[in-house]
């Protein structure tokens, strides 16, 4: 793929992301498959808001930087991992919403290591579903600074599902993907709102 367009939607899908407030203070990273052995990246610390192509640099399948003179983010491993999982898998997007933080910080923290999301019309985004009436688990893992030890830790998750779209880490956010970007901005989207709508249908259980 032309490095020079790939950058640029990822540019747009920050904006996109960042307008929703679902990447605060620098947080997130975004990517896309260049090539068998090559990614788009963001580089670390930008903000999303404001990214520009300068700001997108191209890694390897083992992370390793590509691009002379600038610094990776701390979990290219966690996006490169998944293009060696799953060829199909042609872009990977990393969310930091305040729901996404907080319900996988509380269900991880209550014993629940999944969300089990189903009858949501919502769903339909996924490829392959064409119906509410189906289960689509998300795993939730425990945070972890040792970015080998968490992404061999999410990859065994993630073989053990028929289809996985996504997964989140507790306490830090969501990872969604897609065939293109533009697939995994809306999984990333709707991923989102039906963490929203669990939590929420979580909270008004509680009022009840």
């Amino acid at each position: 793929m032309d490095f020079q367009a790939t950058a640029q939607a990822l540019v747009e899908a920050g904006r996109f992301l960042a307008g929703q407030g679902w990447a605060p203070a620098t947080s997130g990273n975004y990517s896309a498959r260049l090539g068998p052995q090559e990614v788009a990246i963001t580089v670390s610390g930008r903000p999303k808001g404001r990214l520009t192509v300068q700001d997108i640099m191209r890694v390897d399948l083992r992370g390793q930087p590509l691009t002379p003179g600038v610094k990776a983010s701390a979990e290219t491993l966690l996006h490169t991992s998944l293009y060696q999982l799953h060829p199909d898998i042609g872009a990977v997007l990393h969310t930091h919403s305040i729901d996404s933080v907080s319900l996988s910080r509380h269900w991880l923290g209550q014993g629940q290591d999944q969300l089990r999301l189903t009858n949501y019309e919502l769903l339909k985004a996924f490829p392959g579903i064409s119906t509410h009436d189906v289960e689509v688990t998300i795993p939730i893992v425990a945070n972890s600074q040792d970015m080998v030890s968490l992404s061999t830790t999410v990859l065994a998750r993630l073989q053990a599902l028929a289809k996985p779209v996504g997964y989140l880490i507790a306490g830090h956010g969501l990872y969604a993907w897609g065939a293109t970007i533009p697939q995994a901005l809306m999984a990333t989207e709707a991923l989102e709102i039906l963490v929203s709508c669990t939590l929420r249908e979580t909270l008004l259980a509680q009022r009840i």
